[in-house]
Protein backbone atom coordinates (compact mmCIF):
# COMPACT_ATOMS: atom_id res chain seq x y z
CA UNK A 1 0.00 0.00 0.00
CA UNK A 2 1.26 3.59 -0.53
CA UNK A 3 0.13 5.21 2.49
CA UNK A 4 2.33 1.99 4.41
CA UNK A 5 5.40 2.98 2.15
CA UNK A 6 5.32 6.77 2.75
CA UNK A 7 5.02 6.25 6.36
CA UNK A 8 8.17 3.87 6.59
CA UNK A 9 10.14 6.43 4.14
CA UNK A 10 9.57 9.29 6.78
CA UNK A 11 10.30 7.42 9.77
CA UNK A 12 13.83 6.08 7.97
CA UNK A 13 14.52 9.59 7.10
CA UNK A 14 13.55 11.38 10.61
CA UNK A 15 15.96 8.12 11.88
CA UNK A 16 18.52 9.39 9.58
CA UNK A 17 18.49 13.69 10.38
CA UNK A 18 18.37 12.76 13.97
CA UNK A 19 21.57 9.96 14.12
CA UNK A 20 23.68 12.81 12.37
CA UNK A 21 22.18 15.63 14.50
CA UNK A 22 22.99 13.68 17.81
CA UNK A 23 26.44 12.52 16.56
CA UNK A 24 27.21 16.28 15.55
CA UNK A 25 26.03 17.38 19.43
CA UNK A 26 27.68 14.92 21.09
CA UNK A 27 30.92 16.03 22.67
CA UNK A 28 30.56 15.70 26.60
CA UNK A 29 32.04 12.18 26.64
CA UNK A 30 35.18 12.84 24.68
CA UNK A 31 38.64 13.72 26.49
CA UNK A 32 40.86 17.06 26.29
CA UNK A 33 42.34 16.10 23.19
CA UNK A 34 38.58 15.13 21.46
CA UNK A 35 39.04 11.64 21.79
CA UNK A 36 36.02 9.22 22.88
CA UNK A 37 35.96 7.94 26.22
CA UNK A 38 34.79 4.16 26.28
CA UNK A 39 34.58 1.68 28.89
CA UNK A 40 35.20 -0.30 31.08
CA UNK A 41 32.20 -0.53 32.60
CA UNK A 42 30.83 -1.61 36.06
CA UNK A 43 28.81 -4.89 35.78
CA UNK A 44 25.26 -4.49 36.08
CA UNK A 45 23.12 -5.72 38.60
CA UNK A 46 20.66 -8.03 38.36
CA UNK A 47 17.72 -5.58 38.16
CA UNK A 48 19.58 -2.44 36.39
CA UNK A 49 19.35 -0.91 33.64
CA UNK A 50 15.73 -2.87 32.46
CA UNK A 51 12.64 -1.49 30.23
CA UNK A 52 9.22 -2.04 30.22
CA UNK A 53 7.64 -0.65 26.92
CA UNK A 54 4.09 -0.34 25.02
CA UNK A 55 2.92 1.34 22.26
CA UNK A 56 0.99 0.98 18.98
CA UNK A 57 1.07 1.37 15.08
CA UNK A 58 -0.06 -0.35 12.46
CA UNK A 59 0.89 -4.04 10.68
CA UNK A 60 0.91 -4.78 6.82
CA UNK A 61 1.71 -7.74 4.81
CA UNK A 62 3.42 -8.03 1.57
CA UNK A 63 2.96 -11.58 -0.66
CA UNK A 64 5.58 -12.78 -2.80
CA UNK A 65 3.93 -14.95 -5.08
CA UNK A 66 6.00 -17.33 -6.97
CA UNK A 67 4.98 -15.98 -10.59
CA UNK A 68 3.56 -12.64 -9.86
CA UNK A 69 4.10 -9.30 -8.55
CA UNK A 70 4.55 -8.54 -4.32
CA UNK A 71 0.72 -7.70 -3.21
CA UNK A 72 0.64 -5.14 -0.19
CA UNK A 73 -2.04 -5.91 2.08
CA UNK A 74 -4.46 -3.36 3.99
CA UNK A 75 -2.46 -1.86 7.19
CA UNK A 76 -4.14 -3.92 10.67
CA UNK A 77 -3.90 -2.60 14.07
CA UNK A 78 -0.54 -3.36 15.70
CA UNK A 79 0.28 -3.41 19.59
CA UNK A 80 3.55 -3.77 20.95
CA UNK A 81 4.53 -4.94 24.42
CA UNK A 82 7.68 -5.87 25.67
CA UNK A 83 10.47 -6.11 28.69
CA UNK A 84 14.20 -5.69 28.47
CA UNK A 85 17.52 -4.92 29.80
CA UNK A 86 20.64 -3.53 28.54
CA UNK A 87 23.81 -5.65 29.51
CA UNK A 88 26.42 -3.12 28.23
CA UNK A 89 25.66 0.77 26.73
CA UNK A 90 25.88 -1.25 23.64
CA UNK A 91 24.21 -4.65 23.86
CA UNK A 92 21.11 -5.11 25.13
CA UNK A 93 17.87 -7.80 24.64
CA UNK A 94 14.11 -7.83 24.99
CA UNK A 95 11.14 -10.34 24.76
CA UNK A 96 7.38 -9.11 24.13
CA UNK A 97 4.61 -9.32 22.16
CA UNK A 98 3.71 -7.74 18.81
CA UNK A 99 0.57 -7.70 16.57
CA UNK A 100 -3.41 -8.01 17.14
CA UNK A 101 -4.76 -8.19 13.60
CA UNK A 102 -4.07 -7.69 9.61
CA UNK A 103 -5.46 -7.49 6.49
CA UNK A 104 -4.59 -8.87 3.38
CA UNK A 105 -5.09 -8.15 -0.51
CA UNK A 106 -4.91 -11.36 -1.49
CA UNK A 107 -6.20 -15.09 -0.10
CA UNK A 108 -4.23 -16.48 3.02
CA UNK A 109 -5.02 -20.64 1.98
CA UNK A 110 -4.30 -23.18 4.34
CA UNK A 111 -5.37 -20.36 7.19
CA UNK A 112 -8.92 -20.11 4.78
CA UNK A 113 -8.52 -16.40 5.00
CA UNK A 114 -10.40 -14.41 2.00
CA UNK A 115 -9.15 -11.27 0.50
CA UNK A 116 -10.04 -8.76 2.91
CA UNK A 117 -10.77 -10.33 5.79
CA UNK A 118 -9.41 -9.38 9.02
CA UNK A 119 -7.39 -11.99 10.44
CA UNK A 120 -5.63 -12.51 13.54
CA UNK A 121 -1.67 -11.73 13.75
CA UNK A 122 -0.03 -12.26 16.56
CA UNK A 123 4.21 -12.57 17.60
CA UNK A 124 5.73 -13.67 20.59
CA UNK A 125 9.77 -12.39 19.84
CA UNK A 126 13.16 -12.09 21.67
CA UNK A 127 14.86 -9.35 20.28
CA UNK A 128 18.90 -8.57 20.34
CA UNK A 129 19.38 -4.72 20.86
CA UNK A 130 22.88 -2.62 19.57
CA UNK A 131 23.25 0.65 20.11
CA UNK A 132 24.38 1.70 16.99
CA UNK A 133 25.47 5.71 18.07
CA UNK A 134 27.34 4.43 21.56
CA UNK A 135 29.54 1.63 20.13
CA UNK A 136 30.35 4.91 17.50
CA UNK A 137 30.94 8.47 19.54
CA UNK A 138 30.89 6.21 23.18
CA UNK A 139 28.13 6.14 26.02
CA UNK A 140 26.53 9.14 27.46
CA UNK A 141 23.82 8.90 29.61
CA UNK A 142 22.05 12.00 28.77
CA UNK A 143 22.57 11.57 24.94
CA UNK A 144 19.06 12.85 23.46
CA UNK A 145 18.29 10.18 20.65
CA UNK A 146 19.44 6.62 19.93
CA UNK A 147 19.64 4.79 16.92
CA UNK A 148 19.37 0.58 17.82
CA UNK A 149 19.65 -1.82 15.50
CA UNK A 150 18.24 -5.09 16.18
CA UNK A 151 17.27 -8.68 15.08
CA UNK A 152 14.20 -10.56 15.82
CA UNK A 153 13.41 -14.02 16.19
CA UNK A 154 10.03 -15.22 17.69
CA UNK A 155 6.75 -17.41 17.08
CA UNK A 156 4.59 -15.92 14.54
CA UNK A 157 0.35 -17.18 14.40
CA UNK A 158 -1.80 -16.57 11.68
CA UNK A 159 -5.12 -17.23 12.65
CA UNK A 160 -8.69 -16.77 10.75
CA UNK A 161 -10.33 -15.15 14.08
CA UNK A 162 -8.50 -12.38 15.37
CA UNK A 163 -8.09 -14.08 18.90
CA UNK A 164 -4.67 -15.33 19.51
CA UNK A 165 -3.54 -19.14 18.49
CA UNK A 166 -7.30 -19.37 17.29
CA UNK A 167 -6.01 -22.45 14.80
CA UNK A 168 -2.48 -22.94 15.86
CA UNK A 169 -0.85 -21.98 12.89
CA UNK A 170 2.13 -21.53 14.66
CA UNK A 171 5.50 -20.87 12.19
CA UNK A 172 8.85 -19.38 13.35
CA UNK A 173 9.65 -16.33 11.61
CA UNK A 174 12.68 -13.68 11.84
CA UNK A 175 13.76 -10.02 10.85
CA UNK A 176 15.93 -6.98 11.35
CA UNK A 177 13.83 -3.93 12.94
CA UNK A 178 15.68 -0.23 14.26
CA UNK A 179 14.36 0.81 17.67
CA UNK A 180 14.74 4.79 17.38
CA UNK A 181 14.71 6.11 20.77
CA UNK A 182 14.26 10.08 22.24
CA UNK A 183 14.95 10.45 25.69
CA UNK A 184 12.50 12.23 27.65
CA UNK A 185 14.05 11.85 31.23
CA UNK A 186 16.11 9.50 33.21
CA UNK A 187 12.98 7.12 33.34
CA UNK A 188 10.86 7.29 30.43
CA UNK A 189 11.93 7.58 26.57
CA UNK A 190 9.78 7.99 23.10
CA UNK A 191 10.19 4.87 21.26
CA UNK A 192 9.78 4.48 17.67
CA UNK A 193 9.89 0.96 16.09
CA UNK A 194 10.58 -0.47 12.57
CA UNK A 195 10.21 -4.03 11.49
CA UNK A 196 10.43 -6.05 8.76
CA UNK A 197 9.15 -9.91 9.86
CA UNK A 198 9.73 -12.68 7.51
CA UNK A 199 7.56 -16.04 7.73
CA UNK A 200 7.81 -18.84 5.54
CA UNK A 201 5.02 -18.45 2.78
CA UNK A 202 4.11 -22.20 2.60
CA UNK A 203 2.62 -21.77 6.00
CA UNK A 204 0.03 -18.96 5.45
CA UNK A 205 -0.59 -18.70 1.49
CA UNK A 206 0.14 -22.57 0.29
CA UNK A 207 1.30 -23.31 -2.71
CA UNK A 208 0.82 -20.22 -4.60
CA UNK A 209 2.36 -18.25 -1.96
CA UNK A 210 5.93 -18.22 -3.50
CA UNK A 211 9.07 -17.95 -1.15
CA UNK A 212 8.01 -15.66 1.68
CA UNK A 213 5.68 -13.58 3.30
CA UNK A 214 7.41 -10.24 4.49
CA UNK A 215 5.15 -8.61 7.96
CA UNK A 216 6.02 -4.85 7.90
CA UNK A 217 5.12 -3.06 11.49
CA UNK A 218 5.64 0.46 12.62
CA UNK A 219 4.50 1.09 16.27
CA UNK A 220 5.18 4.40 18.26
CA UNK A 221 5.09 4.04 21.67
CA UNK A 222 7.00 4.56 25.11
CA UNK A 223 9.30 3.16 27.32
CA UNK A 224 10.38 3.06 31.54
CA UNK A 225 13.40 2.31 32.78
CA UNK A 226 13.07 0.87 36.24
CA UNK A 227 16.39 0.30 38.38
CA UNK A 228 19.75 1.92 38.07
CA UNK A 229 19.45 3.82 34.46
CA UNK A 230 23.13 4.19 34.16
CA UNK A 231 26.05 2.64 33.83
CA UNK A 232 29.43 3.57 35.52
CA UNK A 233 33.21 3.40 34.58
CA UNK A 234 35.73 1.52 36.35
CA UNK A 235 37.29 3.71 38.88
CA UNK A 236 41.41 3.30 38.59
CA UNK A 237 42.45 1.14 41.87
CA UNK A 238 45.79 1.55 43.05
CA UNK A 239 47.53 -1.92 43.85
CA UNK A 240 48.29 -2.63 47.30
CA UNK A 241 51.91 -2.89 48.34
CA UNK A 242 52.53 -5.48 51.24
CA UNK A 243 55.91 -4.84 52.86
CA UNK A 244 58.74 -6.97 53.13
CA UNK A 245 60.81 -7.56 56.22
CA UNK A 246 64.76 -6.33 56.22
CA UNK A 247 67.54 -8.12 57.46
CA UNK A 248 69.84 -6.62 59.87
CA UNK A 249 72.35 -6.22 56.86
CA UNK A 250 70.21 -4.81 54.32
CA UNK A 251 68.73 -2.13 57.53
CA UNK A 252 72.48 -1.08 58.20
CA UNK A 253 73.55 -1.39 54.22
CA UNK A 254 70.68 1.21 53.37
CA UNK A 255 71.43 3.37 56.81
CA UNK A 256 75.36 3.41 55.37
CA UNK A 257 73.62 4.70 51.50
CA UNK A 258 71.05 7.72 53.45
CA UNK A 259 73.88 8.88 55.47
CA UNK A 260 76.16 9.26 52.11
CA UNK A 261 73.58 10.76 50.40
CA UNK A 262 73.04 13.49 53.22
CA UNK A 263 76.61 13.85 53.60
CA UNK A 264 76.70 14.62 49.87
CA UNK A 265 73.73 17.23 50.08
CA UNK A 266 75.33 19.23 52.92
CA UNK A 267 78.53 19.75 50.34
CA UNK A 268 76.33 20.77 47.47
CA UNK A 269 74.41 23.27 49.85
CA UNK A 270 77.83 24.43 50.53
CA UNK A 271 78.32 24.86 47.23
CA UNK A 272 75.37 26.28 45.76
CA UNK A 273 75.75 29.03 48.90
CA UNK A 274 79.40 29.73 47.53
CA UNK A 275 77.88 30.63 43.73
CA UNK A 276 74.96 32.47 45.52
CA UNK A 277 77.83 34.53 46.81
CA UNK A 278 79.77 34.88 43.46
CA UNK A 279 76.64 35.82 41.07
CA UNK A 280 75.31 38.78 43.33
CA UNK A 281 76.91 41.30 41.55
CA UNK A 282 75.23 40.02 38.14
CA UNK A 283 71.55 39.32 39.78
CA UNK A 284 70.34 42.93 38.58
CA UNK A 285 72.17 43.25 35.15
CA UNK A 286 69.41 43.56 32.13
CA UNK A 287 69.83 41.42 29.20
CA UNK A 288 70.87 43.84 25.84
CA UNK A 289 72.22 46.87 28.58
CA UNK A 290 75.86 47.70 28.04
CA UNK A 291 77.62 48.01 31.58
CA UNK A 292 81.43 49.38 32.48
CA UNK A 293 82.67 46.82 35.33
CA UNK A 294 85.32 48.59 37.79
CA UNK A 295 86.16 48.28 41.24
CA UNK A 296 83.57 45.06 41.33
CA UNK A 297 81.04 47.01 40.58
CA UNK A 298 78.04 47.45 37.08
CA UNK A 299 77.63 50.54 35.77
CA UNK A 300 75.47 50.95 32.90
CA UNK A 301 76.14 53.39 30.27
CA UNK A 302 74.70 54.26 26.88
CA UNK A 303 76.29 53.49 23.57
CA UNK A 304 76.28 55.51 21.00
CA UNK A 305 76.84 54.08 17.28
CA UNK A 306 80.01 55.64 15.74
CA UNK A 307 79.59 58.52 13.48
CA UNK A 308 79.84 59.58 10.55
CA UNK A 309 78.84 56.64 8.45
CA UNK A 310 80.32 56.11 4.71
CA UNK A 311 77.47 54.78 2.51
CA UNK A 312 78.86 53.95 -0.81
CA UNK A 313 77.09 54.21 -4.28
CA UNK A 314 77.67 52.06 -7.46
CA UNK A 315 79.19 53.86 -10.24
CA UNK A 316 76.89 56.29 -11.75
CA UNK A 317 73.83 55.14 -9.32
CA UNK A 318 71.99 57.25 -6.87
CA UNK A 319 70.56 54.51 -5.21
CA UNK A 320 72.29 51.99 -2.70
CA UNK A 321 72.52 48.27 -2.53
CA UNK A 322 71.29 45.93 -0.47
CA UNK A 323 74.58 45.75 1.33
CA UNK A 324 74.58 48.91 2.27
CA UNK A 325 70.95 49.70 3.15
CA UNK A 326 71.61 47.14 5.70
CA UNK A 327 74.67 49.42 6.82
CA UNK A 328 72.01 52.59 6.92
CA UNK A 329 69.67 50.49 8.32
CA UNK A 330 71.99 49.18 11.76
CA UNK A 331 72.47 53.55 11.99
CA UNK A 332 69.23 54.46 12.31
CA UNK A 333 68.04 52.36 14.49
CA UNK A 334 70.89 52.68 16.55
CA UNK A 335 70.99 56.29 16.70
CA UNK A 336 67.93 57.54 14.96
CA UNK A 337 64.98 59.55 16.26
CA UNK A 338 62.73 62.84 15.72
CA UNK A 339 65.43 64.65 17.95
CA UNK A 340 68.49 63.75 16.12
CA UNK A 341 70.73 66.57 14.66
CA UNK A 342 72.06 64.99 11.07
CA UNK A 343 74.26 66.18 8.86
CA UNK A 344 74.48 64.29 5.12
CA UNK A 345 77.15 65.29 2.39
CA UNK A 346 77.03 63.78 -1.30
CA UNK A 347 79.91 63.02 -3.43
CA UNK A 348 80.85 62.07 -7.27
CA UNK A 349 84.25 60.59 -8.23
CA UNK A 350 86.17 62.88 -10.67
CA UNK A 351 87.08 60.31 -12.99
CA UNK A 352 84.14 59.77 -14.19
CA UNK A 353 81.57 61.88 -15.93
CA UNK A 354 81.55 65.73 -16.47
CA UNK A 355 81.53 67.63 -13.50
CA UNK A 356 78.27 69.25 -14.37
CA UNK A 357 77.06 65.88 -14.44
CA UNK A 358 78.91 64.19 -10.93
CA UNK A 359 77.36 67.28 -9.12
CA UNK A 360 73.86 65.93 -10.23
CA UNK A 361 74.50 62.82 -9.45
CA UNK A 362 75.91 63.96 -5.60
CA UNK A 363 72.70 66.02 -5.47
CA UNK A 364 70.39 62.98 -6.21
CA UNK A 365 72.95 60.36 -4.01
CA UNK A 366 71.95 62.84 -0.84
CA UNK A 367 68.11 62.80 -1.33
CA UNK A 368 68.10 59.53 -1.74
CA UNK A 369 69.38 59.22 1.94
CA UNK A 370 67.79 61.71 3.38
CA UNK A 371 64.09 60.32 2.04
CA UNK A 372 65.49 56.84 4.00
CA UNK A 373 66.50 59.10 6.87
CA UNK A 374 63.09 60.49 7.39
CA UNK A 375 61.17 57.27 6.99
CA UNK A 376 63.32 55.59 9.59
CA UNK A 377 62.67 58.16 12.02
CA UNK A 378 64.38 61.22 11.67
CA UNK A 379 62.88 65.11 10.99
CA UNK A 380 63.80 67.00 8.15
CA UNK A 381 64.22 70.06 9.76
CA UNK A 382 66.65 68.57 11.95
CA UNK A 383 68.68 67.33 8.55
CA UNK A 384 71.57 69.55 7.09
CA UNK A 385 72.52 68.80 3.87
CA UNK A 386 75.38 69.39 1.38
CA UNK A 387 76.01 68.31 -2.29
CA UNK A 388 79.87 68.80 -3.64
CA UNK A 389 79.93 66.67 -7.05
CA UNK A 390 83.38 65.48 -7.68
CA UNK A 391 84.80 68.87 -6.21
CA UNK A 392 85.55 67.15 -2.95
CA UNK A 393 87.18 63.78 -2.88
CA UNK A 394 87.61 62.62 1.02
CA UNK A 395 89.65 59.21 -0.41
CA UNK A 396 92.28 57.54 -2.68
CA UNK A 397 90.73 56.14 -5.85
CA UNK A 398 87.55 56.50 -8.08
CA UNK A 399 85.30 53.58 -6.22
CA UNK A 400 85.60 55.32 -2.94
CA UNK A 401 84.52 58.69 -3.55
CA UNK A 402 81.10 57.73 -4.83
CA UNK A 403 79.69 58.12 -1.53
CA UNK A 404 77.68 59.93 1.05
CA UNK A 405 78.38 60.40 4.90
CA UNK A 406 76.26 60.84 7.49
CA UNK A 407 77.11 62.47 10.95
CA UNK A 408 75.28 63.07 13.72
CA UNK A 409 75.98 66.42 15.30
Amino acid sequence: MKGIKILFGIFAVCGMLFSVNARAQENANRDVNGNVVRGAYETNGAFDNIFIGAGAGVNAVILHPSGGVNTWGNMGLALDLNVGKWWTPAVGARIGYKGLWNNAKQDFDLSGIKAGDKFGFHYVHADVLWNLLTSIDGYKETRFYNLIPYMSMGVLDVSKGISPFQNANLEYAAGPGILNTFRLSDRLNLNVDLLALVGKAYAYAGKAGGRFVIFPSATVGVAFNLGKTNFDRHSSITPVVIPVPFTTEQYNALADKVAALEAENAALKDKIAALENELAPYRNLVNGQTYLFENGTFTAVEVIAASPITLYFDCGSATLSQRELAHLEYFTNQVVDGDTKLAVNGYADKQTGSARRNQKLSEQRVNYVVNLLKKAGASEANIETAAHGSTIQLFDGAAKNRVVTVEVK
